[in-house]
């Protein structure tokens, strides 16, 4: 139990020696000052700067998507807050046309509301996703608050939650002309709130674009998956959950550690994030800034991950992982069963990597089995070749390959008057 507190107290004995670092960077780094000047300051300088960056905090990035290109012309966007929840707050990211000075609303845009996953990395880690969206979309993002930072008194956050959360989102932007993209973990969340409003009857979204999700984690099973079934409930709880310590607002909460997270990022492929700090090394040395500010851009947002609260995580380890009851037609929701058959009016869209190693093939292609009332004319699914995890939700590919036909899928539920079963 003592394990956070070690963490903190690690972190503030680096402290000095990563100020440290970060001053050597500058200071043999810096063009015209004398110390540039020292044989090998180019080496010195970019030591002192991988020393830094391996021993830094990473706090939460922001968006910064303050305009975006299209068609060759500049338009201004603005981030506001829709709704504040004490876990999550609903983001919208309103696109302007900017006339020759004369600022005015994009209209006739189809909504979309971006589930970010609360899976260990903060809501940015989709900037790439939003800003391509907002070419053709009013966009709504959900924006996951760091679990140490939510004081233990706003009581426990279970998976159920997660789902009424979803619910209260689709109803206040508004499900009629809505379009739902949920990227990995919340796919089966979302899965799960649409089928309950379409149980009671309410209005449901015109679309669910699912993307490298664990609907069914027993087809093409992943490390990931292989190590939630090898140990039971009781190691993860004893071993990964911990209480927030004193110097954060949410002390005494018990939460999933963003460090703990990110080491078993790190874990799946040692030696590729090994090549890729001595690549960036490489690079100072050589002048390369280029490739250097990539790798600064990629790890800023990878380091900076976010607590987990406990009673959500050890929920989705045995509801999605271990005991798989969506599939299963198991799963209740305070007291509702969860039927994706009884989703009608909601066309759906599902996306996997040829090569992703976290959510197998197979894995969000089963959403189309359990959804069966939707007709076969209102469903699709793409395998994105040679795209890992994040391939096909963000870089080159995403924009260049996934992202045109997200937007005709989304285009053409949009066009329709209604969708009948």
């Amino acid at each position: 139990m003592l394990l956070y507190q070690m963490h903190e107290f690690g972190r503030a004995w680096m402290a000095p020696v990563t100020y440290w670092a970060e001053a050597g960077a500058k200071m043999f780094g810096a063009n015209g000052g004398w110390p540039s000047t020292i044989p090998g300051a180019n080496r010195l300088a970019a030591g002192y700067e991988l020393l830094y960056r391996i021993g830094k905090d990473y706090e939460k990035p922001e968006f910064g998507i303050h305009r975006i290109e299209v068609d060759g012309r500049q338009h201004p966007v603005i981030e506001r807050e829709v709704l504040r929840k004490p876990f999550c707050r609903l983001l919208r990211f309103k696109r302007y046309a900017d006339d020759a000075g004369n600022i005015t609303e994009m209209k006739g845009q189809p909504p979309v509301l971006v589930v970010a996953p609360l899976s260990g990395h903060h809501a940015t880690l989709l900037r790439d996703t939003v800003r391509t969206l907002l070419r053709d979309h009013k966009v709504y993002v959900t924006d996951w608050v760091d679990a140490r930072m939510i004081p233990a008194s706003e009581g426990p956050f279970h998976l159920d939650d997660y789902v009424r959360y979803i619910e209260e989102f689709i109803r206040t932007i508004g499900a009629d002309d809505l379009h739902v993209i949920s990227v990995c973990q919340p796919t089966v969340p979302v899965l799960a709130a649409v089928s309950l409003m379409a149980a009671r009857g309410e209005a449901t979204p015109r679309s669910l674009v699912m993307m490298g999700g664990p609907i069914d984690t027993r087809e093409s099973p992943t490390q990931v998956n292989d190590l939630a079934v090898d140990r039971p409930l009781w190691w993860f709880e004893a071993n990964l959950v911990h209480p927030v310590p004193a110097n954060y607002p949410g002390h005494g909460r018990r939460v999933y550690p963003g460090f703990l997270q990110h080491g078993g990022f790190v874990a799946m492929n040692p030696e590729r994030h090994a090549q890729s700090h001595w690549d960036f090394y490489q690079h100072l040395v050589e002048g390369d800034l280029e490739d250097a500010a990539s790798h600064r851009r990629f790890y800023d947002e990878y380091n900076a991950v976010l607590d987990m609260p406990a009673e959500y995580y050890l929920d989705t380890v045995r509801i999605v992982f271990k005991e798989h009851l969506l599939p299963r037609g198991l799963w209740e929701v305070g007291g509702e069963r969860v039927d994706p058959a009884a989703i009608t009016g909601t066309a759906l869209l599902t996306i996997e990597g040829e090569l992703d190693d976290i959510s197998g093939q197979g894995q969000t292609r089963a959403a189309h089995a359990l959804c069966s009332g939707v007709d076969d004319e209102h469903r699709e699914h793409i395998t994105v070749e040679g795209a890992g995890h994040y391939g096909i939700f963000s870089g080159r590919r995403w924009r260049r390959q996934v992202y045109p036909q997200v937007r005709d899928f989304i285009a053409r539920q949009a066009a329709r008057d209604s969708i009948t079963a």
